[in-house]
């Protein structure tokens, strides 16, 4: 009787002992880490929200700034930041003819971007019937205080999908209303990025219908772009050149200490002319680097087939936006580029053609050319001198985009030009 008396307490003891344990297994693995210092839990972001509201009385055009749930370089939740620009027409029915989504261009000081005061061509759309939505980009608004993920398209335009979805709810909110046309535009940066766009819609959001894009003077194959500029031994902005080495190599986690890439002084001046954001394009060029190429970039990298220059090519080709993806069959795309472009090669415009025709859609680089048709990729080669050291090959360029945005625009929605850019007006910007 007394063994089995004590069998049972043994088996009572054990069970008890089971339970136990598996109580503490649970409490350990469950959503509270709070004891638990080894987990970092994911950072909680704000649904879409306006932060601030600007009347931009000289422009006839009320701004709303605006924060919204995104994605940071290493996939992780970030807030980033934007503006959504009204303007009167718009605003006194409520009701404009549809979206446009503004990609900004190269910027590195810290207020140049557009929910810090810099709307660049966004505040244009006054007088459109359109409502512009521009997204910072990541590195500058609300995550100001990290390093901009530069030329990285696939960051960028996840950036610019994700702000054109939250302002479309914060309208709507407000009590807008819109018709179905949405462009889709950049010039530089902002022309990769509104490729990169086309590729994501492409990718993932089927709901979403562009019904043009206009990208101007793209550096659409990183890769490509780096090996003509160093070929040919010179570039107009070595500030572009630099920033993407940087950039790649801090979000692909690559582990490359500047000082393999780069030479002094040029390698000094990083911290004060880059990561400082305190300086305008303008004023970086000449004092951060001199724009023989061979004077600031290391040997090691001006030789294509060292292992660092492979392994910078590598990162490179998982961002090319010339290969690897499938376009819509109904794109209506103009490529704009200047054939003298000492900043942007063409070559980039040359290879985002062919992948398009390789894809099936139809290229016609003719002036003449009808490009409102679905499958129709028009390109718009000029051939532009620089005007001034302040209006480059590169910036004059963007004249004929803003031609072309405009003839776009005024097509679909059948209106008189609006607005036009001038050098003078390039030059102060």
């Amino acid at each position: 009787m007394k063994d089995k008396m004590k069998k049972k307490l043994i088996l009572w003891l054990a069970a008890m002992m089971a339970v136990s344990t598996a109580t503490m297994t649970t409490s350990c693995s469950g959503e509270d880490n709070t004891d638990n210092p080894a987990v970092v839990p994911e950072p909680v972001v704000p649904a879409a929200r306006i932060t601030e509201t600007i009347r931009k009385e000289e422009a006839k055009a009320t701004v709303y700034n605006f924060e919204y749930p995104s994605v940071d370089p290493y996939g992780k939740a970030v807030t980033l930041s934007g503006s959504i620009i009204v303007g009167d027409e718009v605003e006194a029915g409520k009701h404009a003819a549809g979206m446009l989504l503004y990609n900004h261009f190269t910027a590195f000081q810290k207020d140049q971007c557009p929910s810090r005061g810099d709307l660049g061509v966004a505040l244009k759309v006054v007088g459109s019937q359109l409502i512009a939505v521009a997204p910072d980009y990541y590195g500058f608004g609300s995550t100001g205080d990290k390093d901009q993920a530069y030329c990285m398209s696939r960051v960028n335009s996840q950036g610019s999908v994700d702000a054109l979805l939250a302002a479309r709810q914060l309208l709507k909110e407000k009590g807008y209303t819109w018709g179905d046309y949405l462009f889709n535009l950049g010039y530089s940066e902002g022309g990769q990025t509104a490729m990169g766009v086309v590729r994501l819609v492409a990718e993932k959001y089927p709901d979403i219908k562009i019904t043009h894009t206009v990208a101007g003077a793209g550096p659409y194959d990183i890769g490509e772009t780096y090996r003509q500029l160093v070929s040919s031994g010179e570039t107009s902005m070595p500030s572009t050149v630099i920033s993407t080495l940087l950039a790649y190599n801090e979000f692909y986690q690559m582990g490359v200490n500047n000082s393999e890439m780069l030479l002094e002084p040029t390698l000094s001046n990083i911290p004060v002319y880059l990561l400082s954001k305190d300086y305008k394009r303008i004023e970086l060029e000449g004092e951060l680097a001199p724009t023989k190429i061979a004077e600031w970039l290391s040997l090691t990298l001006l030789d294509f087939n060292t292992p660092l220059s492979l392994r910078f090519m590598e990162v490179f080709e998982k961002d090319n936006l010339t290969k690897g993806w499938k376009p819509r069959g109904d794109e209506r795309i103009s490529l704009v580029h200047n054939r003298l472009d000492a900043c942007v090669p063409y070559a980039n415009t040359t290879q985002m053609s062919e992948f398009f025709k390789q894809a099936g859609l139809t290229v016609d680089i003719a002036i003449t050319s009808n490009r409102y048709e679905d499958g129709k990729v028009f390109v718009f080669p000029v051939i532009l001198p620089a005007l001034s050291k302040k209006v480059g090959s590169h910036e004059v360029g963007a004249i004929p985009f803003v031609t072309e945005l405009v003839t776009v625009i005024c097509h679909y929605l059948d209106i008189k030009p609006w607005f036009t850019i001038t050098a003078e007006e390039l030059e102060s910007a």
